[in-house]
């Protein structure tokens, strides 16, 4: 759940969706007093710099930004989506999963909030959102962060392989710590305990009345995923005209070679990567996190 902090707002997505926007940045530290000891001094309006939209993968949901977020609140207006079918969003049956949704979505989210020309960040499902939109209405993207996505097709076993792994799940789970615990080590893809995917995982669990069961459907999360994996996405990356930092976990699912030729591909690409990091990087590593991708946005922010 979104922690104390935060601020929800609504968002009309394409087809009338209600989607769940979220802010959590901190208020002023009073610590950042001005020179003469008086109130707390904010960033003026020359030091802020752009919007920042939040946009996180398949299963996740705006909360697993609230750290991100909350740094980048000092600099930046940074609001995270819980896209549809997510979070806190609308999961109506009859809604598209389509690229174009989620697509249009995102756009909506800038233009609503008033976020535009903003620096989209994305983790996975998310990032591939960001470059088809800033592809789509570069007058909307000053910058984009594509965390751990793969441009390449994955294919029908890929798809085959996530509908097994999903009827794995042993659901419902009796408390959080069975969580915690089956995503952190017992489930068969994780090769070596991780207890940063535990938690992850925790964030997206709800309490119902016979034990703890995630917050989205499996079908839409599936119907979701096979609108991308059959294609491959290189196209769309070269349309991508402003900065664009390709990040990957050493560990994750975007290998070297794959992403310094997204890098190659973008017109304005850049490559970090951060060390003991799997796919999840923003959770495993989150001050290297911060460490690669705040140089690219405050490069941005002075252009």
């Amino acid at each position: 759940m979104p922690g104390p902090m935060a601020r929800r707002i609504d968002v009309t997505g394409t087809g009338g969706v209600r989607l769940a926007a979220w802010e959590f940045g901190d208020p002023p530290k009073s610590d950042r007093t001005t020179s003469t000891g008086g109130e707390p001094e904010l960033p003026g309006p020359g030091e802020r710099g752009p919007g920042v939209l939040l946009l996180h993968g398949l299963m996740g949901r705006a909360s697993h930004w609230a750290p991100t977020a909350r740094w980048l609140s000092e600099r930046h207006r940074a609001v995270a989506l819980d896209q549809r079918g997510h979070g806190r969003s609308d999961k109506p049956a009859e809604a598209a999963f389509t690229r174009e949704a989620y697509v249009d979505d995102a756009e909506a989210a800038l233009e609503q909030l008033g976020l535009a020309p903003a620096v989209l960040i994305g983790h996975a499902m998310g990032a591939l959102t960001a470059w088809q939109l800033a592809a789509k209405r570069p007058d909307l993207v000053s910058g984009v962060i594509i965390c751990d996505m793969r441009a390449s097709a994955l294919g029908a076993a890929s798809q085959r392989e996530w509908a097994d792994w999903f009827k794995s799940w042993p659901v419902p789970f009796a408390t959080l710590a069975d969580v915690r615990k089956w995503f952190g080590e017992d489930d068969p893809w994780v090769e070596r305990p991780n207890p940063a995917r535990g938690e992850f995982y925790a964030e997206v669990m709800q309490e119902c009345e016979d034990g703890w069961r995630p917050v989205f459907e499996h079908e839409q999360m599936l119907k979701s995923r096979e609108t991308w994996v059959y294609d491959a996405h290189w196209e769309e990356l070269a349309q991508v005209q402003c900065p664009a930092l390709v990040v990957r976990g050493l560990d994750g699912e975007l290998g070297r070679a794959e992403a310094q030729e997204m890098v190659r591909v973008l017109p304005k690409g850049e490559y970090a990567e951060v060390a003991d990091a799997g796919h999840l990087v923003h959770y495993d590593q989150p001050e290297a996190w911060r460490g690669a991708i705040e140089p690219f946005l405050d490069a941005v922010r002075t252009v």
